[in-house]
Order: structure tokens, then C-alpha cells, then sequence
């Protein structure tokens, strides 16, 4: 069994975009998408340490209609072509489907644990909302919250970090001999600079 490191898509790896109505959202077509400072070579360090890359990414835009397949599979290109990833999971669903896969719930990371032959309890997720704490949580994973629900809130995160630069560098320090959190350890929340 592998270590893995999963990462969320919008916000983490990539820029969020403004909307008509002023918020911020995931990009909905790959001329919108664009990576975040640092993130390729973030990535690359986590690899080179042995980790399985991999993205765990809420789609909802598709099931709302307002994304096509075809784009996302364009902006997942894209994104390969910039980032050494090991494997692309993505739920299409929206709340209201009640689906395993979407984030909180586990079942994205479930699945590519089956499929890659991952050890959950001793790999960690990298995401920027509750949702993705939650779904890492339930995996067993050792959780990260990176952004700026991070500088808000830990929401229930084991640490957390600027951005996946610093959430690397945690991963990194705590891969090593001695350092890495076990199961069942007691949570707690670490800032990480940047």
C-alpha cells in the first residue's frame, strides 16, 4: 500500500474566477483556468517524496449545465500537461443527487484508494473548504486546510496553510522518520507560513 496526497482542484491548484454577481467560482472553460504561483513545483516536491498525486475535485457545474463534459476534460488536460499528477477523480453531481462521490462525503477518495492501492490512513488531503476537511476526515486521511478558509477558520482541519506551497512543505516535514502523524493521533491545527 501507497501513500497518496489528494489534492482539491478550485482554489488549491488553481485560481478561482470572479462571477456577474461578484463571487468567486471554478472556472467553466480552460480559457479561464490558470494555475496558482508555485503549484507545479509543490507537486513535483510531494512526488519526489514518494506520494501519490492525486485530484479530488467537485464538479457540480455539470450537473447544473453550465459546464460540458468536454471542457472539464480540456481544462484536466491542461491541468496534466502542467502538473505531474497521478490520477484525476471528479464528481459531477450536484448536493441535491445524493451521490458517494461528492465531497464531504469519502467516496472519491475511497474509490482511487481502491483502485491505486493507497493506504488512507497514513496519506493526507489538501483542500480549501469544509467540505474537503470532511471528506478526508472520513477517509482517515490527515487533513490540511489551505486559503483563506484556512486564515479564517481550521474547520476541524489537522493543520493548515497558506497555500499548497506551505501545505507541501508541512507534508514534507512531517514524512519524515519520526515526524509523521500516526492514526488516531490527537488533532490539532498548525499554521504554516508561507
Amino acid at each position: 500500500m501507497r501513500r497518496a496526497v489528494f489534492l482539491d482542484r478550485d482554489g488549491v491548484l488553481n485560481r478561482l474566477v470572479a462571477r456577474a454577481d461578484g463571487t468567486l467560482g471554478s472556472p467553466r472553460s480552460a480559457a479561464g483556468f490558470c494555475l496558482l504561483p508555485g503549484v507545479a513545483a509543490a507537486v513535483a516536491r510531494l512526488r519526489a517524496a514518494g506520494l501519490i498525486a492525486v485530484l479530488v475535485t467537485n464538479q457540480p457545474d455539470i450537473a447544473r449545465g453550465r459546464l460540458a463534459r468536454e471542457e472539464l476534460e480540456r481544462m484536466h488536460e491542461q491541468l496534466q500537461q502542467e502538473v505531474d499528477l497521478d490520477a484525476i477523480f471528479a464528481c459531477p453531481h450536484d448536493d441535491g443527487d445524493g451521490c458517494k462521490c461528492r465531497k464531504p462525503r469519502p467516496g472519491l477518495l475511497l474509490d482511487a484508494a481502491r483502485r491505486l492501492r493507497l493506504d488512507l490512513a497514513a496519506s493526507f488531503l489538501i483542500g480549501d473548504s469544509a467540505k474537503d476537511v470532511a471528506a478526508g476526515s472520513a477517509a482517515g486521511c490527515h487533513t490540511i486546510l489551505v486559503g483563506e478558509q484556512a486564515r479564517r477558520s481550521a474547520v476541524g482541519a489537522d493543520w493548515t496553510a497558506e497555500d499548497l506551497p506551505a501545505a507541501a512543505a508541512l507534508v514534507l516535514r512531517a514524512l519524515k522518520p519520526g515526524a509523521a502523524p500516526r492514526a488516531g493521533s490527537p488533532r490539532r491545527a498548525e499554521k504554516v507560513p508561507a
